[in-house]
């Protein structure tokens, strides 16, 4: 007797990444509101009481911003890893379209920003490039079926790469002061981790517990404490045990991964969207609304990366190099370029390192992303609704 064979019907890892990022931007978008509304009411005097409470040695807004932000990026580090090694991006025919779009859209918005910015402000000249994971797949997720599976898969890899170049840009442009014996420190528990790895351990509690030291001797050495969740991801091991049949459940890459996706998308980046997104805009001048600083990132992420984006990628496909998403118009890639102008997480991070301790230019910077954020994510939903699909399950094939 000939049995049928058997299918799998779990959604693949790349689908519940998605769907995943997809509420988990609708939900940062209520907590970038809510934050805007305390902040314009009589609530903000509690609410920036709050932000300034000091637990232990370090305020509640070092905590989120320091310390859980340390989570997120160490969450962002295994997806790059994985994606990398096991996944869109593991060979070069599949990072050329993504890779090279992402190139051009944190390069052409750092240069608009640089136009408007040439003097002291010009340090923010980074705030612009980043793109929020999050929040784009969000939006695109509200299209269903009117976007190819292709672009989806596009605007993750893009992101992911454009993750790794803001994680670069702040480890190269945003550490002053550097400790050498905290970096000493720091680069022998590395040493020591990527030892566990090569030795093949798989438990993930030794890497952990080292993890933790390394955020506090990166917090303390002057490096962002935030990039020490990134070295920690890079060493945690993506192969599963040999007796193990289901290499995803056993690799210890794929089991902290998931255990982060939920609290890193519905709990930490909502609490920081909560914690930085409020902007006072009733006691703010005039001029802020069309400050440098303002109309550098504003413009940077509105025009900046639908430019940027689109432009290098259909160079990319006109060299021969990499070829349209499959059923992709230009018309949907050109949507999609501007979907990557909402660059809410990784644009207020920036900002905050930008700018320490100068709360105007920080409000600034913070109505530009906001503004250019929304305008961009309306413009390319906009676009995207309309534009004609040919492909299985369009709505207007």
């Amino acid at each position: 007797m000939v049995q049928a064979a058997h299918h799998d019907t779990r959604p693949s890892a790349l689908r519940r990444f998605l769907e995943g990022q997809s509420s988990a931007g609708l939900v940062l978008m209520g907590a970038a509101a809510l934050a805007l509304v305390i902040a314009n009411t009589p609530l903000n005097t509690a609410y920036q009481g709050v932000l300034h409470a000091y637990l232990g040695p370090l305020s509640v807004e070092h905590w989120i911003n320091d310390g859980l932000m340390a989570v997120f990026f160490l969450l962002v580090g295994l997806e790059i890893k994985r994606e990398a090694l096991d996944g869109q991006l593991s060979t070069w025919p599949r990072r050329a379209l993504p890779g090279i779009a992402a190139a051009g859209g944190m390069a052409v918005p750092a240069l608009v920003f640089l136009a408007f910015n040439p003097g002291e402000s010009a340090h923010g000249w980074a705030i612009p490039a980043a793109t929020d994971i999050a929040f784009a797949l969000g939006v695109i997720s509200l299209l269903g079926k009117r976007v190819p599976a292709s672009l989806r898969v596009f605007l993750a890899a893009l992101a992911i790469i454009d993750d790794l170049g803001a994680v670069v840009i702040i480890a190269l442009f945003y550490t002053s002061g550097l400790s050498l014996p905290d970096l000493a420190g720091a680069a022998l528990v590395l040493a020591l981790l990527f030892g566990l790895n090569r030795m093949g351990v798989l438990r993930l509690w030794p890497y952990l517990l080292l993890g933790l030291v390394l955020w506090v001797l990166v917090l303390r050495s002057g490096v962002h404490a935030t990039l020490a969740g990134v070295f920690l991801a890079l060493a945690i091991p993506l192969r599963a045990t040999p007796a193990a049949p289901d290499h995803e459940a056993a690799s210890p890459l794929h089991q902290v991964e998931h255990a982060l996706h939920l609290p890193v998308g519905f709990l930490i980046v909502p609490i920081f969207g909560l914690a930085n997104a409020g902007v006072p805009f009733l006691g703010l001048p005039a001029e802020a609304f069309a400050a440098p600083v303002t109309l550098g990132v504003g413009l940077g992420l509105l025009v900046g990366k639908a430019v940027g984006v689109f432009g290098a990628a259909m160079l990319t496909i006109r060299l021969g190099l990499a070829d349209l998403p499959a059923y992709a118009s230009r018309t949907q890639l050109f949507g999609t370029a501007l979907l990557c102008g909402i660059g809410f997480t990784m644009s207020l991070f920036i900002t905050l390192l930008a700018f320490p301790g100068d709360p105007l230019l920080q409000s600034e910077a913070k109505i530009g992303i906001l503004a250019g954020s929304l305008v961009s994510g309306l413009l390319g939903y906009a676009l995207l609704r309309v534009a004609p699909g040919d492909w299985p399950g369009s709505p207007s094939r």
